[in-house]
C-alpha cells in the first residue's frame, strides 16, 4: 500500500513539473528562473572564491586565472552547449507529447558528452601551453599551466555536469539541478583555502578543489538519474536508447552554435586581455578578471531568466503555441531589464567595498583604485544584456541555434572587439576606452538580436494561424 501511495505521489510531482512548463509562460519563467538564479549565484560564488583566495598569492597568480578563464569557459561551453541542445530538443518533444523520443534525446546527450570529453581533453592538453603563450601569459605561464592542466584534464566532469543539469531543467525539475550545483559551490568554497594554503598547493590547489567539488556533484546527479530513477523521463538505456541520427543532428543544431557562442565569448576575453596588456600590462588583466567576476555575479538573474526561456520556448514551439512563445520572449526582457537596473546601481554604489575583497593583502593592494573604477564602468554591462540574451535563448529553445550564434558573433566578436579597439587603442583612451567599447558593442548587437527575434516570432505566429485555418477548412469539408 505504501509503495502504491509513493508511486501516485511521484506521478503527481512529475505532472506538476510538466504542468508548469506547459502552462502560463510568465509563471513558468519565474518558477524556473529563481532556482536557476540560485544555481548561477553559487557557480559564480565558487569562481569568485577561486579569485579571492588566489588573489592572496599576488597579482601574477590572479592574472594567470584570467588567462586560463577564457579557455576554461570553452570547457564549460562544451557541457553547456550540449546541455542546451538536449534541453531544447527534450522540451520540444515534451511539448509534442512524445515521451519516448524525449527520453532517447536525453540518453543521446549523455553518450555524446562522454565522446566529446575524451576528444577535447586530449586536444586541450596538447595545445594549452602554446595558447597561453599566444595570449600573452608571459611571466604568469607557470601559474597558468599548473591551474590549466588540472582543469582541462578533468573535462568529462564538467561536460557531464552541464548535460545532467540540462536534463533536469528540460522537464521543469529545477530543484535538483540547483541542489547539484549547490553541492559543487559549497564544497569548492570550503576546499579552496584548505588546498591552496593549508595543504600548500597554491594555485594548483584551487584547481583541484574545483574538480573534486564538481565530481561529487556528478555522482549525486548520476544517483538521481539511474539510482533513484524518479524523474519524469526514463533514462534506462536498455529500454529507451536507440541510436538516431536525427536526434544527434537536432541536438547539434543547437549544441554546436551554443558551444561556439561560448568559444566566441572566450575569444573575446582573450582579445580584451591582449588589448589590456597593450594599454597597461598584466595588472590590467588582473583588474579586468576580478571586475568581470563581479559583473558575472550581477548577471546571474539575467542568465537564470534566459535559461528558463530555453525550456519555455522549446515547449511552446513543440506544441505550436505561438502566443506563449511571444509572451515568454517579451516578459523575459521586461523582467530582466528591471532586475539589471537594480543590480547595476548596487555595483556602482558599493564598488569600493567590492574592490577591497580582491585587495586584502600587500601583494594585491595596489589594484584597489583601478578595480573600483572598472566595476563602476562595467556595471553598465548588465543594462545592455537583456534584449540580446533573451532573444538568443528564444532561438536556442526553438532549435534555431545558428540564429543565436549569429547574434553572438555580431555582438561580441565583431562589435565589442571593434569598439574596444577603436576607443582603447586607436583613439588612445586606454583601459577605460576598452571597457566603454565592450559596453557599446554589447548594446548595439543586442538590439539587432531583439529585432530579429521579434520578426521570427511574428512570422511563426502567421504560420501557425495559417495551419489552423487549413485544418478548419479540412474539417468543414
Amino acid at each position: 500500500m505504501n509503495n502504491i501511495i509513493k508511486g501516485e505521489t511521484m506521478t503527481k510531482q512529475k505532472n506538476k513539473n510538466i504542468e508548469v512548463i506547459t502552462g502560463d509562460p510568465k509563471r513558468a519563467i519565474r518558477k524556473l528562473s529563481v532556482p536557476m538564479m540560485v544555481s548561477m549565484f553559487l557557480i559564480v560564488l565558487y569562481n569568485l572564491a577561486d579569485s579571492v583566495w588566489v588573489a592572496g598569492l599576488g597579482s601574477d597568480a590572479l592574472a594567470a586565472i584570467g588567462f586560463v578563464t577564457p579557455l576554461f569557459m570553452i570547457l564549460i561551453g562544451l557541457g553547456n552547449g550540449l546541455g542546451a541542445g538536449a534541453n531544447s530538443l527534450i522540451a520540444r518533444y515534451i511539448g509534442a507529447d512524445d515521451y519516448g523520443q524525449a527520453s532517447n534525446s536525453g540518453l543521446h546527450a549523455i553518450v555524446l558528452s562522454i565522446i566529446i570529453s575524451v576528444i577535447f581533453t586530449i586536444i586541450m592538453l596538447i595545445v594549452l601551453k602554446p595558447l597561453l603563450i599566444i595570449m600573452g601569459a608571459g611571466n604568469t605561464i607557470d601559474y597558468a599551466m599548473k591551474y590549466g592542466i588540472v582543469i582541462f584534464g578533468s573535462l568529462i566532469v564538467f561536460v557531464f555536469s552541464g548535460v545532467a543539469s540540462a536534463i533536469f531543467r528540460s522537464e521543469g525539475d529545477m530543484k535538483r539541478a540547483t541542489y547539484a550545483i549547490a553541492v559543487t559551490a559549497i564544497l569548492n568554497i570550503i576546499l579552496d583555502p584548505i588546498f591552496i594554503y593549508y595543504l600548500n598547493l597554491g594555485i594548483e590547489g584551487a584547481a583541484w578543489a574545483t574538480v573534486i567539488s564538481a565530481t561529487i556533484s556528478c555522482i549525486v546527479m548520476g544517483y538521481w538519474i539511474w539510482g533513484k530513477r524518479d524523474l519524469y523521463l526514463d533514462y534506462n538505456f536498455k529500454k529507451y536508447f536507440k541510436w538516431n541520427n536525427n536526434i544527434v543532428i537536432n541536438t547539434f543544431q543547437v549544441a554546436i552554435p551554443s558551444t561556439l557562442e561560448n568559444l566566441i565569448m572566450s575569444g573575446l576575453a582573450i582579445i580584451i586581455n591582449i588589448m589590456l596588456v597593450m594599454c597597461s600590462g598584466t595588472q590590467a588583466v588582473a583588474v579586468y578578471t576580478a571586475s568581470m567576476r563581479i559583473v558575472q555575479m550581477a548577471m546571474i538573474p539575467l542568465i537564470g531568466i534566459a535559461t528558463a526561456v530555453i525550456t519555455v520556448a522549446g515547449v511552446a514551439y513543440g506544441s505550436h503555441n505561438y502566443k506563449n512563445l511571444k509572451l515568454g520572449h517579451s516578459y523575459s526582457i521586461k523582467l530582466g531589464f528591471v532586475v539589471s537596473i537594480i543590480l547595476g546601481a548596487i555595483m556602482v554604489i558599493f564598488s569600493k567595498q567590492i574592490a577591497y575583497a580582491f585587495s586584502y593583502t600587500s601583494a594585491s593592494a595596489a589594484m584597489a583604485p583601478e578595480l573600483a573604477t572598472a566595476i563602476s564602468i562595467l556595471s553598465l554591462f548588465v543594462l545592455a544584456i537583456p534584449f540580446g540574451i533573451m532573444s538568443s535563448m528564444v532561438f536556442q529553445g526553438v532549435g534555431k541555434g545558428i540564429n543565436s550564434l549569429i547574434i553572438t558573433v555580431l555582438r561580441s566578436l565583431i562589435l565589442e572587439s571593434i569598439f574596444a579597439y577603436v576607443l582603447g587603442i586607436v583613439l588612445g583612451w586606454g583601459v577605460s576606452g576598452v571597457y566603454i567599447g565592450v559596453l557599446l558593442g554589447c548594446f548595439v548587437g543586442g538590439m539587432v538580436g531583439y529585432a530579429w527575434a521579434k520578426t521570427f516570432i511574428k512570422n511563426y505566429a502567421k504560420k501557425c494561424k495559417d495551419m489552423l485555418k487549413s485544418e478548419d477548412t479540412t474539417i468543414q469539408q
